[in-house]
């Protein structure tokens, strides 16, 4: 544990600071107009936020508010205290700003990165491949931030240059390595191409995976592809968060499939029915909701993440000892990512699941098309790339696609099958579901 002290507390001591950090929160925002005027709407005010149940009455946030006061909305700072800003990627809209202050960007996200870092394996002394992007997203800074404070040597390389990334691997000696999991295996490609063989020639040992959940099956052949003893971890946080905070997978977790949500002493995640906006139960999926009680420029209160996530049916009982911080499975999808197809609620990550078990496929690269831009769709394509290595027709790759999404879904889609190296292949965040008319053929 990088702070036993912390991590090692039960939930009712969780639940402590949190209260503790909410009063303090409500009486920062107090200062506030902007803020006053937001809780006024709901007939609260800031100082609420520290009353029994004060965090359950307040109003929610979501970036249609924020989007209401660009460009620095809610900013609860002077700007001259602002050391950086931070943006959303802007993939559904504007993107939306973040301000940071010399604390949250130099004390706060140090202290939550190195906490997950270190839960997931990572150790001082270590080389980083860092490949998360830079400039307004936070992804690359956050990384930056952990590995130094954990005590790594850091290459903060970004994403591209996969040919190169991939000698660098070998000739580096890379022990850790952070970027996208889709943009990993891209690299192990790269380096077969070249002749080199990453079971045998590079030394990593952990991998940080974000900008997309990946499933089991994936992570299984990726971790097949790579040096005895390798473990790929998903990470998930948000912008909004103050970056990728919020849940690390750990040796502990790794074999159920979950994540756990390390940093409850300085985010509140309730994790709500999206439809009543009640919590949900051990085991019942939900949105993750977050309350920001440590961030200083641009704190958040009750922001929808419009991410979905399971609870863990035991969400208190890991090994590791860290007995008051919540374990969830993976990200499923988002609640505006979803596809009503035919009547059935279709998430990308469903799609995925078939693809990574389906043999002859890249993994990596795949596409869902539909015909129009809304939630509910008259036509589907999922768009496959056959692997020539494993020289298996593309055919009956596509028909085993087919079939098992009828089996599993119960809905009948077509089913493309490219060459391999036809499809984008994604160095952040996957694009997943894209709108094309001749979806319809």
């Amino acid at each position: 544990m990088q702070h036993p002290e912390v991590e090692s507390l039960d939930r009712d001591g969780i639940l402590k600071i949190q209260r503790d950090g909410l009063a303090r929160l409500g009486a920062r925002l107090a200062g506030c107009e902007a803020w006053k005027a937001h809780f006024a709407e709901a007939g609260m005010t800031p100082e609420d936020l520290g009353a029994e149940g004060g965090l359950e009455s307040a109003p929610f946030m979501d970036k249609s508010l924020l989007r209401d006061r660009y460009p620095f909305p809610f900013l609860t700072v002077p700007m001259e205290q602002v050391e950086r800003f931070v943006a959303t990627s802007g993939t559904t809209g504007l993107p939306v700003t973040f301000g940071m202050t010399k604390n949250d960007l130099r004390q706060l996200l140090p202290y939550q990165m190195s906490r997950l870092l270190t839960a997931a394996g990572v150790r001082p002394g270590f080389r980083a491949y860092q490949g998360y992007g830079y400039g307004l997203w936070i992804g690359g800074p956050a990384l930056d931030a952990g590995f130094s404070e954990v005590g790594c040597t850091n290459f903060p390389i970004g994403p591209g240059r996969g040919e190169l990334a991939a000698r660098w691997l070998r000739d580096h000696a890379y022990d850790v390595a952070s970027m996208s999991p889709l943009w990993l295996m891209t690299l192990v490609q790269a380096a077969k191409h070249q002749g080199i063989d990453p079971r045998t020639e590079w030394t990593l040992k952990v991998a940080i995976l974000g900008g997309q959940s990946v499933s089991a099956e994936f992570r299984a052949q990726l971790e097949a592809e790579m040096p005895e003893g390798f473990m790929s971890h998903n990470i998930y946080g948000t912008t909004e968060a103050g970056g990728p905070i919020l849940a690390i997978s750990t040796p502990y977790t790794h074999a159920d499939d979950e994540l756990q949500l390390l940093n409850e002493d300085t985010v509140i995640v309730e994790i709500l029915d999206p439809k009543t906006m009640k919590p949900v139960s051990d085991g019942e999926v939900g949105e993750i909701v977050i309350t920001t009680i440590r961030k200083e420029a641009s704190p958040v209160v009750r922001w929808r993440t419009r991410d979905l996530v399971r609870l863990s049916p035991r969400p208190y009982d890991c090994p590791s000892g860290r007995r008051g911080m919540r374990k969830i499975g993976r990200i499923i999808g988002r609640t505006d990512d979803m596809i009503k197809f035919k009547g059935v609620i279709v998430f990308p990550s469903q799609i995925e699941d078939v693809i990574a078990g389906i043999p002859g496929l890249a993994k990596e690269a795949w596409q869902i098309y539909v015909d129009k831009e809304a939630t509910t769709i008259g036509k589907m394509t999922v768009a496959v790339e056959s692997v020539m290595a494993e020289q298996r027709p593309g055919d009956e790759a596509a028909s085993d696609v087919r079939r098992e999404i009828k089996a599993r879904l119960g809905i009948n889609v077509n089913v493309e099958c490219h060459p391999e190296g036809s499809l984008p292949r994604y160095e952040a965040k996957a694009t997943r579901v894209l709108h094309r008319p001749e979806a319809a053929h």
